[in-house]
């Protein structure tokens, strides 16, 4: 098939509302509409099974390694003499003395060129530190990460002039810390309601930005902020087009006011809050890229930008399981210990297999950013998706481990004489990673638009708005081409007779998702001719799409994580393995038949009526929060 990956998609908005068309022409504008490079995750979606994008599994070099080695326990020495997770969880303070010993080691310049003071890690490293740290305090992973995965580091080494680079780059090394502000109290995921402005004065000089930032992580203490404001529209066809710019503040500024400190259910250590802008004026030369390029920017740094949180994640997932085998192993219940039962042996192997599978799927996507020659936007949205929601059941599955122990602070166990493993408190900081650089169901959203890409590609003559008889004509005749051959092929095609060249039981994993990836793509293509326009509408329906192509990537990079642990010497790499998707294909297969059975076509009017006070008898009894409290 002549996949056109190079043509701009064109969406009919003329039966949208202004609203929403505004919304929809704003990130159409600033996503990149062009696929420079292979994907591997964006193919699955098509049918195809590229087996060489993650066979064989790639592997550091020695030198690259032994770099990581020696930071990597440079940072456990600091985090073991100088940081007490508990207590920063407690006071909601991350200490000076770890913050001074983070940055000697150059943790705040991780990921910055060596010419301008950094350390210049591959993204691999980076997320071997993120990963050891995640493990130890969700709330020094977040600032780490949040500074330099999104803050200033990454957009100006990514977009920066030279200039720029030179004179901001370098302060970090020292310990300078950034901060990224795109969330207003109004706006969540939806950039066009941003009300933050930067106006340019008369002199074009300098800009004064006015407005609000909320949840902005490090921003209380930042040093220097990544700003996202409104510059002057530009006007299109006769309509207002919003222009978002993104622009480098000093922390300090005057008319930067700190209105409150966000206090949340875990990672209590971060410096968050709600941030106003009054007047605060920037240099023209603090601007990143032309004006209207901000969406563009955040879009790219939060690309690369989610990998951390997969890191983080296994990391939790790691401590999970070391606390699950110590505890499961030595604590007793009807004459044998807890893991040794069924329930228990169960558990203790899905926490195994299941952080096996977020470890395979966290070094591939570093190493494809590393690569720098495969396009991530889908993996790394894959491998965030995947994995924050695999280290909340993990972290779940901890906790019920541990029973009682599980939901007692680990002051509390430490107090009266037991090992305080910080169970409670992991799983209140793990719950965030299901919500931040994206929630499961905008990075669901997201993987759809891009796996429609081609077909919306190959249609968009057809939908052009105003688009004549002739140019529809032929795109039609063209969309019959393509599919007429298209189709067939993801029903009857070579891998049922062929086998994928790997021995035992992960073969039949892999061959698996081979076969699958052609039902995954035309199952995709039929919702999309049954719904249309409607599918974007069709959240679950996509969301279970989504979904079973993050299940086959994880699958397909596991079964060659742990071909690669076998030849390192890890031979019950294969049993994880194997187990994981046994599990996943479960996973897929329920997801498969969630999307043959009746939608809950209630839901919506049940929603309504309860929106419209109908149902206010079932809230008798309770003591309902008073307006203003």
């Amino acid at each position: 098939m002549s996949f056109p990956e190079d043509k701009k998609v064109v969406i009919d908005t003329s039966k949208m509302s202004d609203e929403k068309a505004s919304s929809l022409n704003l990130t159409e504008a600033a996503r990149d509409s062009v696929w420079q490079h292979p994907s591997f995750a964006k193919s699955l979606f098509m049918g195809e099974f590229k087996s060489d994008a993650i066979f064989p599994f790639p592997t550091q070099t020695a030198e690259d390694k032994s770099v990581g080695d020696q930071l990597v326990e440079k940072v456990g020495i600091v985090l073991a003499d100088t940081l007490d997770a508990d207590l920063v969880d407690e006071t909601r303070t991350i200490p000076t003395e770890a913050m001074q010993a983070l940055a000697a080691i150059g943790v705040f310049s991780m990921k910055i060129p060596k010419q301008y003071g950094g350390l210049g890690l591959s993204q691999v490293n980076y997320n071997r530190v993120l990963m050891a740290i995640a493990s130890h305090c969700g709330s020094t992973a977040v600032l780490v990460s949040a500074h330099q995965s999104i803050g200033v580091p990454q957009p100006i080494k990514l977009f920066g002039t030279e200039e720029q680079k030179q004179r901001f780059l370098p302060l970090f090394k020292d310990g300078a810390i950034s901060a990224f502000a795109l969330t207003e109290p109004s706006v969540g995921s939806d950039p066009a309601q941003m009300e933050t402005t930067a106006i340019l004065n008369a002199a074009g000089t300098h800009y004064l930005i006015n407005g609000e930032k909320l949840w902005c992580t490090n921003g209380l203490i930042a040093d220097y902020l990544v700003v996202m404001a409104c510059t002057a529209p530009k006007i299109v066809d006769g309509k207002e087009v919003k222009q978002i710019s993104a622009f480098i503040v000093k922390g300090k500024s005057s008319g930067i006011t700190i209105k409150h400190r966000c206090d949340f259910m875990g990672i209590r250590g971060i410096q968050n809050g709600l941030i106003e802008f009054k007047n605060v004026e920037v240099a023209v030369a603090d601007r990143i890229l032309q004006e209207g390029q901000g969406l563009k920017i955040a879009l790219a740094t939060l690309n690369t930008g989610r990998l951390t949180i997969p890191a983080a994640s296994t990391g939790m997932a790691k401590q999970c399981l070391n606390m699950t085998r110590r505890w499961g192993g030595k604590r007793v219940q009807w004459g044998s210990p807890i893991a040794k039962h069924e329930k228990g042996s169960n558990r203790i192997a899905y926490i195994a297999a299941t952080t096996f599978a977020m470890e395979g799927v966290t070094w591939i996507t570093s190493f494809m950013a590393d690569k720098g020659d495969v396009d991530i936007r889908m993996e790394a949205a894959m491998a965030k998706l995947f994995c924050s929601e695999m280290a909340w059941s993990v972290m779940d599955e901890t906790v019920q481990m541990f029973g009682g122990r599980g939901y007692e602070k680990a002051s509390s166990l430490k107090a009266r004489g037991e090992l305080p493993f910080p169970v409670e408190r992991m799983l209140r900081d793990c719950r965030i990673n299901r919500i931040i650089e994206g929630t499961t169901d905008v990075m669901e959203l997201f993987l759809s638009r891009e796996a429609l890409d081609t077909h919306l590609s190959l249609a968009s003559d057809l939908i052009k708005p105003g688009a004549d008889f002739t140019t529809k004509r032929d795109a039609a005749f063209k969309l019959f081409k393509e599919y007429s051959s298209w189709y067939p092929s993801q029903i009857i095609n070579k891998e049922f007779i062929t086998q994928f060249t790997l021995s035992g039981t992960l073969a039949e994993h892999v061959n698996y998702c081979q076969r699958t990836s052609h039902r995954l793509a035309r199952v995709l293509f039929e919702q999309m001719l049954l719904h249309r326009e409607k599918l974007e509408l069709r959240q679950e329906t996509l969301g279970h799409l989504m979904t079973i192509g993050c299940e086959l990537f994880a699958m397909a990079v596991t079964c060659s994580y742990a071909k690669n642990q076998v030849a390192l010497g890890h031979e019950n790499a294969t049993a994880l393995a194997d187990h994981h998707c046994v599990l996943a294909t479960e996973r897929v297969e329920a997801h498969f038949k969630a999307l043959s059975t009746p939608q809950r076509s209630t839901a919506k009017a049940i929603a309504e009526d309860i929106l419209s006070e109908q149902y206010q008898w079932l809230e008798a009894g309770i003591y309902p929060i008073a307006e203003g409290e």
